[in-house]
């Protein structure tokens, strides 16, 4: 049986607790020790999953020898602190989504990595689905023909949650944009790679932070119409529609459950549910990676994560979407 490879996870919030679940999951993964600043929520936590060790700070998971990869699950604003003083460490990181606020935050993290000879990777967890892969084929393969039109959009409503917490507080980094208007464009971004031309609209919330985001991705010979929100619920089904059919990823479409194959006349139904809470994948490639001594993810790469930051950040600057401690 081959060595199992011990987590630490930090921040100890919903997300958290999916990954924890998926975590048991997975073979030869273990969860070592988790972190909060709270050291009776880390205590619930350690106590829930079965941990070795609870701490009441991060910086003394980060000491600890005996975790191998730090999961990093605290609010977006303070992913790249984190991760480097892990890093710093020699631990590995898996780091939620978005890994940074920013390109540079992706080209500091990715020397940061160098610099220690340690795995880095952003949790784009849709990428690693099953569906996911398999779209791709298909649409490598000409299934479809040439693509030349996407939609894709993410939206629920948020409005009525508490302007201190993460989605309506500019503090935070809140917004919709880099919450979830991530994915619609990581999609897009899969496809077809970086658009020529990016056209965006923003609408914005009392408190700051924007809550309605929509984007055009021009490409040469196709267009990718994009939303997130925070005002309304959408269907959240992806259409990826070439000269010779379409694949629809079926509601909620980045968790990637399945998909519908059109051509022809023809309709075909592809359903890939996933185990637990759908983070497996994700994990079993940092396992992979691990495993080859690789210090990066051909699924998802450095310059994965610094294209995709960059195509956030035009989008930001286009609408005037700054937060606070910013400035």
């Amino acid at each position: 049986m081959k060595q199992k490879i011990r987590w630490g996870i930090i921040g100890l919030g919903g997300i958290a607790h999916k990954f924890a679940n998926d975590l048991k999951l997975v073979q030869n993964a273990e969860i070592t020790a988790v972190a909060s600043r709270n050291i009776d929520n880390a205590l619930a936590f350690k106590s829930e999953y079965g941990a070795s060790y609870a701490f009441g700070s991060y910086e003394e998971l980060f000491q600890n020898k005996e975790v191998d990869v730090v999961y990093i699950a605290t609010p977006h604003t303070s992913h790249k602190e984190w991760s480097i003083k892990a890093m710093d460490q020699g631990k590995h990181v898996l780091c939620e989504k978005p890994m940074g606020m920013n390109r540079a935050d992706i080209e500091e993290l990715i020397s940061v990595a160098k610099r220690n000879r340690v795995f880095l990777m952003e949790a784009l967890w849709t990428r690693f689905k099953p569906a996911i892969k398999n779209i791709r084929t298909l649409i490598a393969q000409g299934e479809i023909g040439d693509i030349s039109y996407i939609h894709a959009d993410f939206a629920f409503f948020a409005l009525d949650r508490s302007e201190e917490g993460r989605l309506l507080n500019p503090e935070l980094g809140g917004g919709s944009l880099l919450d979830i208007g991530i994915y619609p464009i990581f999609l897009s971004y899969l496809l077809l790679g970086i658009p020529e031309k990016i056209q965006s609209s923003s609408k914005f919330y009392k408190t700051g932070v924007e809550i309605q985001t929509s984007m055009i991705f021009e490409y040469p010979n196709a267009q990718a119409i994009l939303y997130s929100g925070l005002t309304s619920e959408s269907k959240m089904e992806a259409e990826i529609s070439g000269s010779a059919g379409s694949i629809y990823l079926k509601p909620r479409w980045h968790e990637a459950e399945g998909y519908t194959l059109v051509k022809g006349g023809e309709i075909q139904n592809f359903d890939l549910p996933a185990p637990g809470n759908g983070y497996t994948y994700e994990i079993e490639e940092v396992h992979a990676c691990l495993q080859a001594h690789k210090l990066e993810s051909n699924l998802w790469s450095y310059q994965n994560s610094l294209d995709l930051a960059q195509l956030l950040e035009t989008v930001r600057i286009q609408n005037g979407i700054t937060f606070p401690f910013e400035q």
